[in-house]
């Protein structure tokens, strides 16, 4: 009977665990608190700016039986060049030299060396656009047989880069308000700001520089500004 009694204890402490884990709340994940949604959007803004300065590379070639021949003649001729470009006004500082490169000139059936070409040439940064002209036209008469370029460049480029940001951050919550405004939610602050890339694009559109053998036209530069910006939500 002791042995009776004691089963019938045991299978009603069975009971009462099993009608306890029931009964015990089981464990649930947190919920978002109200107003944690977000909206990450895309923004480009642009600036125009006038270029207000160039560069060129101006460059000779040079041949002779001798590589050493070669880039003497040719280290003269550029020489010559950069007292050209100082005639014309350009500080020394502003010519730098670029490449010097010299290779063998194979004969017809390419297996003899008949000769070597030497080539020399010095990049000039040309701070007044108006005198691009004539700066261009003292290298060719001093000799340079090269001339590539002109690569134009805006001075104030920062400045028109932070006016491209401003409207880039500006596009970005436009197109924010409207998709949260769609959603029914609410736009609340900026929660976090990426910078893209700074994509100077020329746009050519205005008067020649001075009058002179070479005519440049300074154009406009379109500066673009992309930023992605992530907004709360309430």
């Amino acid at each position: 009977m002791k042995l009776v009694h004691l089963a019938l204890l045991a299978a009603a402490g069975v009971a009462v665990a099993a009608l306890a884990g029931v009964f015990q709340p089981t464990r649930a994940e947190s919920a978002a608190p109200p107003g944690s949604g977000r909206i990450t959007v895309v923004g480009t803004g642009s600036a125009s700016v006038v270029p207000d300065r160039t560069s060129f590379t101006f460059g000779t070639v040079s041949q002779a039986r001798t590589a050493a021949d070669a880039l003497r003649a040719s280290a003269e001729a550029v020489a010559r060049i950069v007292d050209a470009l100082h005639t014309a006004g350009v500080a020394r500082a502003d010519i730098q030299t670029a490449e010097v490169s010299v290779s063998p000139r194979m004969n017809e059936s390419g297996d003899a060396v008949v000769g070597y070409t030497a080539s020399d040439s010095v990049s000039v940064t040309v701070r007044k656009i108006a005198a691009a002209g004539d700066v261009v036209d003292a290298a060719v008469g001093a000799g340079a047989n090269q001339v590539y370029g002109p690569e134009l460049v805006a001075s104030d480029q920062d400045s028109a880069y932070r006016k491209a940001l401003a409207a880039a951050v500006a596009k970005a919550r436009d197109k924010a308000e409207l998709l949260a405004g769609s959603a029914g939610a609410r736009l609340g602050r900026i929660t976090a700001v990426a910078e893209g890339d700074a994509t100077p694009q020329p746009v050519f559109a205005a008067s020649a520089a001075r009058d002179s053998a070479v005519k440049i036209e300074p154009g406009t530069q379109t500066v673009d500004a992309t930023v992605t910006v992530t907004f709360a939500l309430s």
